[in-house]
């Protein structure tokens, strides 16, 4: 798995590090019970502050999508999410209505955007078949 930082990109740096490792998680490039890099060497690598490595692996464990055993690290927890289906929907349907907007500012029409969702999943469940062949 790698991780890049966009510093240019207006986005926190924290954040990038969350949305990428729960994208490496969707597409199987991370599998469950698979260990994270370790905060240190991570923050060296990708030229962070050990606390903004910190906060991501804490924001990525209050949603559920790692967690931490004292003594050997952050690892990649099962698909059981703690929350409900409704307030996963919703936090879904939050994250479809930015993207929507975002589409919008960025003159993507309708028919376009539909096409691009239909794209990206097939991009995901192609990835997700790769690295089953390459791990199995």
């Amino acid at each position: 798995m790698v991780i890049q930082i966009n510093f240019k990109s207006g986005k926190p740096a924290y954040l990038q590090v969350v949305d990428q490792i729960k994208s490496a998680a969707a597409s199987g490039g991370l599998r469950t019970g698979e260990p994270l890099p370790s905060i240190r060497p991570l923050a060296e690598q990708l030229r962070l502050n050990r606390n903004t490595v910190a906060k991501a692996y804490s924001e990525l464990e209050s949603q559920g999508v790692i967690e931490t055993i004292p003594g050997k690290g952050c690892f990649l927890k099962e698909n059981n999410s703690p929350l409900k289906k409704s307030a996963r929907v919703e936090r879904l349907c939050e994250e479809i209505d930015a993207a929507i907007v975002q589409a919008h500012h960025l003159q993507v029409d309708g028919a376009e955007f539909i096409a691009l969702v239909r794209e990206r999943l097939a991009h995901f469940a192609g990835q997700n078949k790769r690295n089953e062949k390459q791990n199995p």
